[in-house]
């Protein structure tokens, strides 16, 4: 599962995020976006070696996360299961694998042109 799902499942829980710069957030998760920009509510946010200033709203970039602090009660054992574990390739019920491509499909590396006497590789 890769860290951003996990983190989308964190929405109504207060966590505390830790930025590059040092300033730490705390807050409960809105959102979580595919970026990994964290929306928050009910924010405390600390600036290294600051007073804490509250704030209603707040977004994180996601780039600037360097850690996320999950609460104690946190169950991660339901949050870890990933229900969107599909099988990928292999025989399906046709028997046969590849059977996804489309009718009148090109195969790959067949191009986009027709057929011309003086296109790439015709001699002549």
């Amino acid at each position: 599962m890769k860290l951003v799902r996990f983190l989308m499942k964190l929405k109504s829980e207060t966590v505390t995020v830790e930025l590059k710069n040092g300033t730490k957030v705390h807050g409960t998760v809105i959102l979580v976006d595919y970026s990994m920009n964290i929306h928050m509510r009910g924010v405390k946010m600390t600036y290294k070696g600051q007073n804490p200033v509250h704030v209603d709203f707040m977004s994180v970039r996601g780039s600037t996360v360097r850690y996320v602090i999950l609460p104690d009660s946190l169950n991660l054992d339901a949050l870890l299961i990933d229900y969107s574990m599909r099988p990928r390739g292999g025989a399906g019920v046709s028997g046969k694998q590849g059977s996804r491509r489309l009718a009148g499909s090109r195969g790959r590396g067949q191009g986009r042109g027709g057929r011309s006497l003086s296109g790439r590789g015709m001699r002549g």
